[in-house]
């Protein structure tokens, strides 16, 4: 059976400043959203939207407050509201963890419409076109939760291959659930949305995708995940996540059904 290493979080030191790994994972997903948003430019009908380097470093600027700002608050709000209203300050502590993915959404759909008013464009195919670099900056962070030893997995099966256990948590053998969700909800998304996105598509229809896409698989890989708290729902009991990521699936098939049955009244949606 694995067991979990327990890596030092801080991955190397500047002086008083220490450098932590999940920092860097967010380094890491920011940087590959601008490698991944230059890629994006060069389909033609991308390029053809008259998209310019400019308008990626100037949305990055907006998307890092948005997913910082609207994470933190995400996790206070809808994960531990008593915890942080005893600890006002740890709510300022973003490096010791703690991000919530459906706050960070809000947050860019924020920093976007910010954006989108400044530059004057479309918010929906401002979405569109950032939609296919999301999941693989979530794998990311995903990965520096498991570094920091944060969301361990539901109790396995001691004979599955991969259980392992997470001496801060208990003996007992786990889905390394950070990984499952960094592989399905980041790499596997990743895959499917990048391929959809690379033809041209109805406005709206990159990021209904997307958002149908994420809630289905976060809500079957919280399946592996130690609910942070469990509510019930038509007679079952349902973890955060997955109650979280119903919005996201229902807005998705909204999306997907406006922008196909009507592209034109899609396109000229305001944003």
């Amino acid at each position: 059976m694995l067991t979990h290493p327990l890596p030092d979080p801080i991955a190397f030191s500047l002086g008083p400043l220490d450098i932590r790994w999940y920092g860097l994972m967010y380094l890491a997903a920011f940087a590959q959203f601008i490698l991944l948003g230059r890629l994006r430019m060069r389909q033609p009908h991308i390029a053809a939207a008259g998209w310019k380097k400019e308008d990626l470093d100037d949305m990055l600027f907006f998307g890092v407050l948005g997913v910082v700002l609207g994470g933190r608050l995400g996790e206070v709000l809808f994960y531990h509201p008593a915890y942080y209203l005893s600890h006002p300050l740890e709510i300022f502590a973003v490096w010791k963890g703690g991000m919530s993915f459906h706050g960070g959404f809000l947050g860019v759909l924020v920093a976007m419409w910010l954006w989108c008013r400044k530059v004057h464009r479309n918010w929906w195919e401002v979405l569109d076109f950032i939609a296919p670099m999301v999941p693989l900056g979530y794998a990311f962070g995903r990965i520096g939760n498991f570094i920091n030893a944060e969301l361990p997995g539901r109790v396995a099966d001691a004979t599955l291959p991969w259980a392992m256990i997470w001496p801060n948590v208990d003996n007992l053998p786990r889905h390394p659930s950070p990984l499952y969700q960094a592989a399905v909800d980041g790499v596997l998304l990743f895959v499917i949305l990048w391929l959809f996105a690379r033809k041209p598509r109805p406005t709206m229809a990159v990021s209904g995708m997307f958002s149908l896409l994420y809630g289905c698989a976060r809500f079957f890989t919280e399946y592996f995940r130690t609910p942070d708290y469990e509510v019930g729902f038509a007679g079952m009991s349902i973890s955060a996540g997955q109650m979280l990521s119903l919005p996201m699936i229902a807005l998705g098939i909204l999306l997907l059904v406006l922008a196909y049955r009507n592209p034109r009244s899609a396109a000229a949606m305001p944003g």
